[in-house]
Parts: C-alpha cells; structure tokens; sequence
C-alpha cells in the first residue's frame, strides 16, 4: 500500500463535480456528497445548503467505520454499500475505490434502484480518477517533489526561528 499524500487537482476536482452534478440529475437525487475515509468533505452538490457539511461528512465516515467493524466480526472485508431509509428521505452510501464515501440523499421522487444504478456506473468513473490521483501523488514522491508548501522545513529551521 501506497504511503503518498493525495492531493487534489483543479482538473480532477471539475471532472468529480461534472460526475456528481450528471449524478444528481439521472438519479433525481437532492444532494450528493463525496467524503474521505477520515471524514473530511472532498465535494458536495444539490441542495447542500441544508446541511452541517461538516457534521454530514465526520458522521458518514463514523459509519463507514462502524460498520467496518461490523463487517470484519462476522468475516467480511467491509460493507460497501449502505442505505438508510427514512420517512422523508433516504441515505445511500457507497465506498468508491477503496478510497472515498459517496453519500446520496434522495426521497420519493427517485427509487433505490435507480440510484443504485446510477451509482455504480459514477463510481467507477470516480474510481479512475481518484487512480489518476493517486499516480500522480506517487510520481511526485519519486522525484522527491511536493505539493505541500511547508514540506521542506525541517526541525532544524523551527528550532533557529524560536531561537
């Protein structure tokens, strides 16, 4: 397993949002967000204003987790695909690539399986790019390059700063 740092690119951030945004239309969703495993919000699209983003996407993750563990008591690698049915709305929650959280808020305007049908194909384009990404990061930490501007402060120079 890969130790590199993804980070995101204009590029593949517009392409995600084209995904997502494409998403939300053909499966007549209201929101849709994209998730990393540690609960940080990559992206999110439709009515996004209704919601804490930040609570959405820390609690998702939590269940993404808890769920793991669930998954691993009974002999399972992970549960990727979770749906929470409401009496309004509908959560529809899928690990995409091993790597990060889809989550699809829909109601009675739409079904389970249209969404599910829907998702599956998104995720498999958002699976290639989060690969491209990843390639990317890896590259980088070939050549010894980086994209994080305090990369190469060393200990050393905090230590003279302060001192």
């Amino acid at each position: 397993m890969s130790t590199a740092q993804m980070v995101m690119y204009e590029e593949e951030f517009q392409k995600i949002n084209e995904i997502m945004n494409r998403l939300l239309k053909e499966a007549n969703a209201k929101v849709i967000f994209l998730v990393d495993k540690n609960g940080q919000l990559i992206s999110g699209v439709g009515e996004t204003e209704r919601f804490d983003t930040t609570s959405l996407a820390s609690l998702t993750a939590g269940n993404i987790a808890a769920t793991g563990g669930l998954a691993k008591l009974i002999g399972e690698k992970e549960f990727s695909i979770l749906f929470h049915e409401g009496e309004k709305d509908n959560l529809h929650i899928s690990i995409v690539g091993g790597r990060v959280i889809l989550v699809v808020l829909f109601d009675s305007r739409s079904s389970l399986g249209l969404v599910r049908l829907r998702v599956k194909k998104s995720s498999e384009e958002l699976s290639t790019i989060f690969e491209v990404l990843l390639k990317k990061a890896e590259d980088k930490e070939r050549r010894g390059v980086s994209d994080f501007p305090f990369a190469e402060i060393t200990d050393d120079d905090i230590d003279s700063l302060f001192s």
